[in-house]
């Protein structure tokens, strides 16, 4: 993964990847091979972070069609998940921290600890919400491969179904109905958010209440402390 990271700074890879152009002609060149590369590539985009996967669905719908593109994605992106997750599994706290910001880490331990995997779906569910960042932090929670399987392809499914119709809208020149899509992708994304907001808030009120109440301050030196008995403190 190291070797990884430095060849895609050292030789610009991003910019590439961001091409979609470029990477739609790399692809075609590949022929009936380019779908195990392209399976590939979405497996990559999973597991390494900084590539962006918002490209590579474009493409898939792209080069394969809405339904070709929805299937190929949803399997690179299936396998990629799994790989981060077992990965954090395998690897626990210190891998994933040289991965992922420790305070992003704690930001999300409690929400998903008492949410599970309603909030977790949620999260998948967002189009641009970093779902790579997720795969791995699930990874370090008690969540069973089995569920987190069935959450994150579920989750993902919405977004992978947009990005492969807006891409090939692309290449069928449907701008309007390109936009139309990046429209609902943008209300989706606003009531996501906002949900995920009311949600924390309704979980930092619960901490709130759950936490235990402080006990009385010590009385000050000097002062002695009335026996049990009558409220003056005079013996019965």
């Amino acid at each position: 993964m190291a070797i990884g990271i430095f060849l895609i700074v050292h030789y610009n890879l991003h910019s590439f990847f961001m091409d979609r152009e470029r990477l739609s002609e790399l692809l075609a060149s590949y022929g009936a091979t380019s779908v195990f590369l392209f399976i590939s590539l979405q497996v990559a985009q999973v597991v390494i972070s900084p590539l962006p996967g918002d490209v590579t669905g474009l493409i898939g719908g792209y080069l394969y069609g809405p339904v070709l593109g929805v299937i190929y994605s949803t399997i690179g992106l299936s396998i990629g998940s799994w790989v981060a997750f077992a990965l954090a599994r395998m690897l626990g706290l210190p891998f994933v921290e040289r991965i992922i910001r420790p305070a992003t880490i704690r930001k999300y331990d409690y929400f998903l600890e008492h949410k599970g995997l309603a909030i977790a779906f949620v999260f998948f569910l967002i189009p641009g919400f970093p779902k790579d960042t997720l795969c791995y932090i699930l990874g370090l929670s008690h969540m069973k491969t089995r569920n987190f399987l069935v959450v994150s392809t579920a989750g993902r499914l919405l977004g992978t179904v947009i990005l492969s119709l807006q891409g090939s809208s692309l290449r069928e020149n449907q701008d309007v109905f390109f936009f139309v899509l990046l429209g609902v992708t943008v209300l989706i994304i606003l009531g996501g958010y906002f949900h995920v907001g009311w949600w924390l808030r309704s979980v930092i009120r619960e901490r709130r209440r759950s936490r235990p109440a402080l006990p009385p301050p010590p009385a000050p030196e000097g002062v002695s402390k009335p026996a049990e008995g009558r409220p003056d403190g005079k013996q019965g």
